[in-house]
């Protein structure tokens, strides 16, 4: 009698274990289920997003101009040669500041002198044995004056001034001021690149959420065109991943 009791408690007390077991179980899968679709809500969310560029463009006038004019002299002797480009320098230093440009806008490079005897002979040699090069720098920002006195150079070889045509010595317009419109310009494709995401979002049945990741490309400046160097265009792209939402 009592061993059958016994054998009947214990049975009782295992069928209250597993029942237990069963509830313990039970709360176990549905909060695991819980976690599980917050995470997979998060992880669906976290793919989401849409990438867009952003164009952001200016037209600028040059800030600075750079106008080398390069003159070549030559002569028999060194210090003919020397004398020659003094002249030719006084020449052009004179044009320079009857166009209305400061002296110290107007700077002289040291000569080059090559003796053209050194690899020739006979009949080969040329007529003059030294040539000098020199360069007559104007760094200014009076873009207008530099416009306006380029044309009238022809005055400098009807006095006996040999300018270079060398490509290497080319007028150049540069804009300096970059950084003033930097933060404008980014702005500018930011909310370039937020129109585009804006629109995505709404072709997909949802709404643009916060900036997932973003990088600036670099600012390029390059001429309006080749007849208008002293005008540059400046544009920048960024581009930026947005978050996609319900």
């Amino acid at each position: 009698m009592r061993a059958a009791l016994t054998g009947y408690l214990g049975m009782k007390n295992n069928i209250l274990a597993a029942a237990v077991l069963g509830v313990l179980l039970a709360i176990g899968l549905v909060v695991g289920g819980s976690y599980l679709k917050s995470a997979a809500i998060q992880w669906k969310s976290a793919e989401r997003t849409v990438t867009v560029k952003g164009l952001a463009e200016r037209e600028v006038r040059a800030t600075l101009a750079l106008w080398p004019l390069h003159f070549t002299v030559t002569g028999d002797a060194l210090d003919e040669v020397q004398q020659r480009v003094n002249q030719q320098a006084g020449i052009i230093r004179r044009f320079l500041t009857d166009a209305g440009f400061k002296p110290e806008a107007i700077t002289l490079t040291s000569p080059e002198v090559t003796d053209r005897y050194a690899n020739s002979y006979g009949n080969q040699r040329p007529p003059s044995r030294y040539s000098a090069e020199a360069t007559m720098l104007v760094r200014t920002q009076a873009i207008d004056k530099v416009k306006q006195a380029m044309p009238r150079v022809g005055e400098l070889i009807g006095q006996g001034v040999v300018l270079s045509p060398n490509y290497n010595y080319r007028t150049e317009f540069l804009f300096t001021e970059l950084e003033d419109i930097k933060p404008e310009m980014i702005a500018v494709a930011t909310a370039d690149a937020r129109k585009a995401a804006k629109q995505f979002a709404e072709d997909s049945g949802s709404r643009v959420g916060a900036i997932r990741s973003a990088s600036q490309g670099y600012f390029s400046i390059s001429d309006l065109d080749s007849y208008t160097p002293d005008i540059k265009r400046i544009r920048v792209v960024t581009t930026i991943d947005y978050a996609l939402e319900d």
